[in-house]
């Protein structure tokens, strides 16, 4: 099963991290590349344990959807997203907080297992791992620039 550990500073209290990570309407502007979008479930505001949000977007060339779940949930150290329909055989993403001195350590752990047996694998190997962890990058990217800015703001006030 693929995993992807990523790990990032974000010069901003916990809470604001935490409840930035969580937003519906944020993940859109981070994921604007794809047009990515809320289209049932939770669809603005900040999503929360056992709602689920479905998102439509355009990735590797074709316009898919994407329902996930909130599964746990402990504001605001962790919470856990599950996909529940989908292309991917699972899809599990842990987003962990933890205080730190000027700061917050933001770390996001994503295992997920791809269908189409020998042929998923070498798709995971050539690309699919790769494009994922760029595309949470970018996501983190976006919350670090909105919660060290007053940005942040505009999301959740």
């Amino acid at each position: 099963m693929p995993k992807i550990h990523l790990t990032s500073f974000v010069a901003a209290p916990i809470e604001r991290v935490f409840d930035l990570s969580r937003s519906i309407n944020l993940h859109q502007i981070s994921t604007a590349s794809s047009n990515e979008k809320a289209i049932d479930g939770v669809m603005a505001g900040l999503i929360n344990k056992d709602e689920t949000v479905t998102w439509q977007a355009k990735h590797l060339f074709k316009t898919r959807l994407f329902t996930s779940k909130i599964t746990e949930m402990k504001s605001p150290n962790f919470f856990i997203d599950e996909m529940v329909k989908g292309d991917f055989t699972s899809f599990n993403h842990e987003h962990h907080f933890k205080a730190a001195k000027n700061g917050t350590i933001m770390i996001d752990i994503i295992n997920f297992e791809t269908p189409y047996g020998k042929i998923g694998k070498i798709a995971n190997a050539i690309f699919l791992k790769s494009y994922l962890q760029k595309f949470l990058i970018k996501r983190n990217e976006v919350i670090k620039e909105y919660a060290e800015t007053q940005k942040w703001k505009t999301i959740l006030i």
